[in-house]
């Protein structure tokens, strides 16, 4: 189908809106940078259909000389804004060396219209009152028995939350923002995030959220001690890519969510040759001194 690209659209359970590089969906906004809104853009033109890496480099990228990976991290990267799965995929499957496919429905967005609101009921007649005042008043010792159970069972449960602060060992790992001129690396740092959040998901008894759960506060300016309280974790780590000639600079920071005091913060220096073989390498850095410094601090 035609997109415009002013005109919004529905893209599964999805909002698009090209026109404010945003889309939304249970009231919840998320903004898109130009090249996912284009590359959204591009496959939504195309439902159902294979668009090959080769077609997506030249409608996404014009002009600029990336390789085959860059479309990969970029797919990865939309996938996480949509909450997508790529084993039981809801909207972009992967057709191996052939391309990727949108297979979720893709309409124009039509406000919601009003609902009728139905024909207010007769008003009840005298005798009906005298019932519903009776029926209420014998329920009355019934419902404040109910209200007295519920208080003294609740009031033996253990609250929740002395479950989630008990939880020592979790962690959230926020979308690393990209400095680099231009923003022309943010593909690589959302790559860095995914890959830490599941060297984290692998150290035993550490609890870590979804990439899907940590990408929705991507660009979101917030307490760090809100967000941690929202996605029940004690720790927070967060970074920022940078880029000076050949090298990438990657910075990573610890912090604790309730006072948001950084704890362990680190820099790491790497040739863009292997960007895979960069993410890599760093993530088993941090993973490392993440192991470290939180057990130092357990057992402090």
């Amino acid at each position: 189908m035609e997109t415009s690209a002013a005109a919004k659209l529905r893209v599964g359970a999805w909002c698009v809106d090209p026109s404010l590089g945003e889309i939304g969906r249970d009231g919840d906004t998320v903004r898109l940078d130009q090249r996912t809104m284009r590359l959204l853009l591009c496959l939504a033109g195309r439902p159902g259909q294979i668009v090959s890496a080769d077609d997506l480099l030249s409608e996404v990228w014009p002009g600029v000389i990336v390789t085959p990976d860059s479309v990969y991290q970029a797919i990865a990267s939309l996938r996480r804004v949509l909450g997508d799965d790529p084993k039981q995929p809801g909207y972009i499957v992967t057709v191996p060396r052939q391309g990727y496919r949108l297979v979720a429905e893709v309409s124009p967005w039509n406000e919601p219209t009003a609902i009728p609101t139905p024909p207010r009921p007769a008003p009840p007649s005298n005798a009906s009152r005298s019932r519903l005042v009776f029926l209420l008043t014998a329920c009355i010792p019934i419902v404040v028995g109910i209200v007295f159970w519920l208080h003294n069972t609740l009031a033996n449960e253990p609250h929740p939350a002395a479950h989630a602060v008990a939880a020592q060992q979790s962690i959230a790992v926020l979308p690393f923002a990209d400095l680099t001129d231009g923003m022309s690396n943010e593909t690589f740092a959302d790559g860095m995030t995914e890959e830490l959040i599941g060297r984290f998901s692998k150290i035993p008894g550490m609890k870590v959220p979804a990439p899907s759960a940590t990408f929705f506060y991507k660009d979101k300016q917030m307490p760090v001690a809100d967000i941690a309280s929202k996605l029940g974790v004690v720790y927070i780590l967060d970074g920022s890519v940078r880029k000076s000639g050949n090298t990438l600079r990657v910075a990573a920071r610890l912090m604790k969510a309730d006072n948001g005091f950084v704890i362990w913060s680190e820099t790491y220096d790497k040739p863009v040759d292997d960007l895979l073989m960069v993410q890599d390498d760093i993530a088993d850095a941090v993973t490392k001194a993440l192991k470290a410094t939180i057990s130092q601090g357990a057992g402090g």
